[in-house]
């Protein structure tokens, strides 16, 4: 199907729904006079919340129908962009667990090695798992 046809076959598709749901919601919305509602307002009340609660159900199927592509591709972006995020915090503390490496064992600066190693390590298996599940979608 050419570009062309696609775009017309979904503007016409998107003017006719709108149209139809605009009806519905006018059908709907009507304002009763007074003798109407002292009539059978309890029944009336229920059979306009219902038709009410279809349009709007429809309404949001649809949205939803539309938007479920983009919710899939949304959610490979957002763990990609998170695995990003949680290796910005390795990088920078690598230099700091280079220049305390000669102390790993025993040393001066022994307690921020192992700190800075646990931070490292602790980013490092967020931002593999991140990009491991973004894969996996």
């Amino acid at each position: 199907m050419k570009p062309q046809t696609i775009g017309r076959a979904l503007g016409i598709g998107l003017r006719v729904g709108g149209r139809i749901v605009g009806q519905r919601i006018a059908g709907t919305a009507q304002v009763p006079s007074p003798a109407q509602t002292a009539a059978g307002s309890g029944r009336d009340r229920r059979n306009a919340g219902r038709a009410a609660g279809n349009v709007s159900g429809g309404l949001v199927r649809g949205v939803g129908g539309f938007l479920r592509p983009f919710r899939r591709v949304g959610g490979i972006l957002w763990l990609e962009v998170m695995g990003v995020f949680f290796l910005l915090p390795v990088v920078v503390f690598a230099p700091i667990l280079w220049r305390t490496r000669a102390s790993y064992l025993y040393g001066p600066d022994h307690s921020t090695f192992l700190l800075t190693a646990v931070v490292m390590l602790v980013f490092l298996y967020l931002s593999v798992s991140s990009f491991w599940r973004a894969r996996k979608r």
